[in-house]
C-alpha cells in the first residue's frame, strides 16, 4: 500500500460558541492541512494517484475555506468550526471524488499552529 499525499494551507476567521474561554472571540488561523489517500495497487504509470489530480481536489475544497469566516458557512451553522469540524468537512468533500478501485481518502489532518493538530480518519461508513 501506498499513501499518497498533499500539503496545503488556508486562513479564515472563526470563533467558537459557548467556549469558554478566549476562543469565543472572533479571530483566525493560517490553518495547515495534509490530505492522504491510500492507494492498494499503482497504475499502468507507476501511480497510485497522480500528483496533479489530487491537488486539483483538494484545492477547490480549501478555495471553499480560504478567507472565509467559517462560522457564515452553512456546514458550520450547526456545528463549531473547530478543527476537528474543518477535518471532517474537508474529508466529507473529497470522499466521493477521490474514491477509486486503486486507492480512497484515507485521512485529513489539520492544524492550527506547527504545534498541533488532529487528523480525521472518517467513519466506517465513510472510508
Amino acid at each position: 500500500m501506498y499513501d499518497i499525499f498533499v500539503n496545503t494551507h488556508f486562513s479564515s476567521g472563526h470563533h467558537l460558541r459557548d467556549y469558554p474561554g478566549s476562543c469565543e472571540v472572533p479571530h483566525g488561523h493560517n490553518w495547515k492541512v495534509t490530505v492522504t489517500v491510500r492507494a492498494h495497487e499503482l497504475d499502468q504509470v507507476g501511480m497510485g494517484i497522480d500528483f496533479k489530480v489530487l491537488k486539483k481536489h483538494v484545492y477547490e475544497v480549501i478555495d471553499e475555506l480560504d478567507h472565509r469566516n467559517l462560522n457564515e458557512m452553512e456546514a458550520f451553522a450547526e456545528v463549531n468550526p473547530s478543527s476537528e469540524h474543518i477535518a471532517r468537512f474537508i474529508f466529507k468533500r473529497l470522499q466521493e471524488p477521490l474514491n477509486h478501485q486503486r486507492y480512497q481518502l484515507h485521512s485529513v489532518s489539520v492544524f492550527e499552529t506547527d504545534n498541533q493538530g488532529l487528523t480525521y480518519y472518517g467513519t466506517e461508513n465513510e472510508g
